[in-house]
């Protein structure tokens, strides 16, 4: 046996080799193990790092919408205080209103976004520089940085009130009636009527109209929808349709707290909605109707098909263009000429001009032909009536006068001051290519609302009235009863007074 082969044999050096070979096989291990190691720790960080940049993009995000928001509703309280300030603006205008008759409300509401630019980022400043010659960036703390907003109020009273029947009033519902028929009446609009709805049900016109009338009037009986019809009729009871559908619900009998509410009525469909109630949800002022109005519609302001729907119901639809599609399409266009000719000036003074305009007269009644008296039209003959724009435009259109049945009633359905005013304001605010966006909408009933300077004024008496030593008069005209309920009674009418940017009877924040 060599040397070499005892060597081999030996136990230690068997040993060795064999560890010598493990190693060997082993080899590479750690790189693996490094390589895995950093490959989880690429994969947590990469997690980790998209969890806080979600995290930071929405804290960012919720940041700017709180600005934004905050935007919107200082666009909403400017708006109110345009609109609250009118009466200072007309009173300022008495000069200029002399040569159309007497004074006038001033649509304002009409440009808030232009004059209220001075407030608004530097877009809204250019266009407020435009329109009044000033740069606001001359004056001090105007304006927003890195935030704005857009605006746009819509004149409520312009429209037909589907809350008006809430009054239970014979006049009221047969009003309504007329309106909402004059709106869904024209041919074209037929196929809409002729299918089944969502409901799998028929609803003609008549059905719809009576499905309106009946959610909003405190009554039990079923609306007849008859605009040729002034008393009220013999009816059967409201029919029981909700309490058919596969989730029955009641009947409201009561005001509309909002358009949206309209879709739980019988008959208003997707269809129906997008046709008649709310056409371009991104122009709020192509609505025909309404749920906030005071209830007569303002004819300064009111569109051409609303203006048409009010001279048929004065006609009770025996005038031609409430029958003859073409007639109502030239009337209709007369109404946007009008409004095309006079911007933003009111047309008429009073419910009487409107009136004569329509049966194309002159104020004292007489045919377009005859002068009219300098002192009933305010120095301009013929002024609401023949000789008015809207009569000239008439005839121009060969459009026929038309025969109101009743003055007196005309004069409840229209109105000439609008109360209530819808004020969409979207505040944004930009970083980069993303907009974060807000939208507020809030509807203002100024009625009873008085003027910032009105306001004003009453503090300032009470005020000399405290420093004088004298007792200032209750803050409000309710009559104080027993001496426990005295405060109880004087506290609850002075919360529901409207102050001068009236009151809000509608809030949503999108």
């Amino acid at each position: 046996m060599s040397a070499a082969s005892s060597c081999l044999r030996s136990p230690a050096l068997a040993k060795r080799v064999r560890a010598l070979q493990r190693r060997r096989r082993r080899r590479g291990m750690a790189l693996i193990l490094v390589l895995a190691a950093l490959t989880v720790l690429t994969v947590m960080l990469s997690e980790i790092q998209d969890e806080s940049s979600a995290e930071f993009g929405s804290a960012l995000s919720a940041r700017d919408a709180l600005v934004a928001e905050y935007a919107a509703k200082s666009a909403v309280n400017l708006s109110r205080l345009l609109i609250a300030a009118e009466p200072t603006i007309r009173r300022s205008l008495t000069l200029v209103f002399a040569l159309v008759g007497g004074p006038r409300q001033v649509p304002v509401w009409a440009y808030a976004d232009r004059i209220l630019g001075a407030f608004n980022d530097s877009d809204g400043a250019d266009s407020f520089a435009s329109l009044a010659g000033v740069d606001p960036k001359l004056g001090k703390n105007l304006g927003f940085k890195g935030a704005g907003f857009r605006l746009q109020i819509v004149d409520e009273d312009s429209k037909a009130n589907f809350n008006v029947a809430a009054r239970g009033e014979a006049f009221s519902q047969v009003a309504l009636a007329s309106s909402i028929l004059s709106l869904v009446g024209p041919p074209q609009y037929s196929p809409l009527f002729e299918g089944r709805d969502a409901d799998d049900t028929y609803s003609d016109r008549r059905a719809v109209c009576s499905a309106i009338i009946d959610w909003v009037d405190p009554d039990q009986d079923q609306a007849q929808c008859d605009p040729t019809s002034t008393t009220a009729q013999q009816a059967a009871a409201e029919d029981s349709f909700y309490q058919l559908l596969k989730k029955p619900y009641k009947r409201k009998n009561a005001a509309f707290d909002s358009l949206e509410e309209l879709h739980m009525v019988r008959g208003v469909s997707d269809d129906f909605w997008a046709t008649f109630i709310d056409p371009d949800p991104d122009k709020p002022d192509k609505r025909n109707v309404t749920v906030w109005g005071q209830g007569p519609v303002n004819v300064n302001t009111a569109n051409g098909q609303t203006l048409w729907a009010l001279a048929c119901q004065a006609s009770n639809n025996t005038a031609r263009m409430c029958q003859d599609a073409n007639e109502q399409g030239k009337f209709i266009m007369a109404m946007t000429m009008l409004h095309t000719i006079m911007p933003g000036l009111p047309v008429f003074k009073n419910a009487d001009e409107f009136i004569n305009a329509l049966k194309q007269t002159n104020q004292a009644g007489a045919a377009p032909g005859a002068a009219a008296a300098p002192a009933a039209t305010g120095g301009i003959p013929g002024m609401g009536g023949g000789g008015s724009p809207i009569g000239m435009i008439m005839k121009m259109l060969q459009i026929e006068p038309i025969p109101v049945v009743s003055d007196q009633v005309v004069r409840k359905m229209v109105t000439t001051e609008s109360k209530v005013f819808s004020i969409y304001a979207t505040g944004y605010v930009r970083a980069g290519k993303r907009e974060t966006s807000v939208r507020v909408h809030a509807v203002v009933d100024f009625r009873g609302a008085p003027s910032p300077q009105q306001q004003l004024n009453d503090l300032q008496e009470r005020l000399k009235q405290a420093l004088g030593g004298a007792t200032p008069p209750p803050a409000n005209s309710a009559q104080t009863g027993s001496a426990g309920s005295g405060s109880t009674q004087q506290g609850i009418p002075s919360v529901m007074k409207p102050g001068p940017g009236g009151n809000v009877v509608y809030y949503r924040v999108d």
